[in-house]
């Protein structure tokens, strides 16, 4: 099956100052570097790690919402515009975006059904009728209330202001859906409620997701395959059942460990320590070598490439090991 989003060689660098100065030198910041993946039509990707990894500035990068240092970003054969134009516009018509935080996206001053249908009215699609109903529609589809299309968005709980963002998104009837850490800022049982509704929908509408979260358990659950980012780099890529059972890389076992179980953990020692780096200040080789226990030489000098190493697998470690029993024990029990 041909690939649906196809992202090569994608790189983000914001030039900033290195100190709180006005007249200090601009560095750049990378963001994003040289990121490459794709997506198959209907599939769900995730994106995982830590804040700061680059992981929202690939969303937005693949929504055209800024234009890359370099790189190609081909949505169904056709590059995705970033000047806002006729063509970007009719292009994200097929693009949407499920916001982090609800209430800060959403107008406080308007009423939920009025903001569900402003894309349609930006768009010129339907009668005022037309609009109405299909709004009714689609809210009943993500589990609101039609009565609730005056409701303004502060009388709504968090899992329904979710709910109005993910209708918002869906009213243009668009192909990919970019989910940015949508259950984050939810209770653990009204977050599984919206992933399950992510999933209903996507079965039925065969929606394709990138879905950035930094919770392991949520992307397993959603995620057909998997890529793990740091430093604005991809560090390991699988299918979501492979990585699970046997992470290669050392930062993908120290994000397995950091979820929290019940079971007794694997020992300590294979935990990264200490913090990411400064992103102005991105290490030689490796980017991870200062916080992983089995940098060698060749980590702090030679930064790795992301290789194939089994189908629909690729990694990027000089030294990759697969001798884990316990932590594979570990995933299986959380």
């Amino acid at each position: 099956m041909t690939s649906f989003l196809n992202v090569q060689g994608l790189t983000k660098h914001f030039s900033v100052r290195s100190r709180a100065n006005l007249f200090s030198p601009k560095v750049p910041l990378k963001a994003v570097d040289d990121v490459s993946f794709s997506i198959r039509r209907g599939e769900t990707l995730g994106v995982v790690g830590e804040s700061g990894c680059g992981k929202s500035t690939t969303g937005r990068l693949v929504l055209g919402m800024m234009a890359p240092t370099s790189g190609s970003i081909l949505l169904d054969g056709m590059a995705v515009q970033t000047r806002h134009d006729a063509v970007w516009r009719a292009q994200r018509q097929k693009m949407q975006m499920v916001y982090q935080d609800p209430l800060s996206f959403l107008d406080r001053r308007l009423p939920i059904g009025r903001q569900v249908m402003e894309p349609l009215v930006v768009h010129g699609i339907g009668s005022v009728a037309e609009r109405r109903e299909k709004v009714h529609t689609l809210m009943s589809t993500v589990g609101l209330r039609t009565d609730q299309f005056v409701s303004y968005p502060h009388e709504l709980s968090g899992g329904q202001r979710q709910r109005v963002i993910l209708a918002r998104a869906l009213v243009l009837d668009p192909d990919l859906v970019v989910c940015d850490e949508p259950v984050s800022a939810l209770d653990v049982s009204v977050g599984a409620q919206v992933v399950n509704l992510l999933k209903d929908v996507q079965a039925s509408r065969g929606l394709t997701y990138l879905f950035i979260s930094h919770d392991l358990k949520i992307v397993r659950q959603i995620a057909d395959r998997v890529i793990v980012m740091y430093l604005g780099k991809i560090m390991e890529e699988a299918a979501t059942g492979e990585l699970f059972r046997n992470p290669l890389h050392p930062y993908t076992q120290a994000l397995m460990l950091a979820v929290p179980s019940l079971k007794p953990q694997p020992p300590r020692s294979l935990i990264i320590h200490g913090d990411p780096p400064n992103p102005m200040e991105v290490p030689s080789g490796c980017v991870l070598h200062p916080r992983c226990p089995r940098a060698s030489k060749l980590c702090q000098t030679t930064q790795p490439e992301l290789r194939v190493i089994a189908p629909s697998r690729s990694v990027a470690c000089h030294h990759p090991q697969d001798d884990m029993a316990s932590l594979r024990a570990a995933m299986e029990n959380t």
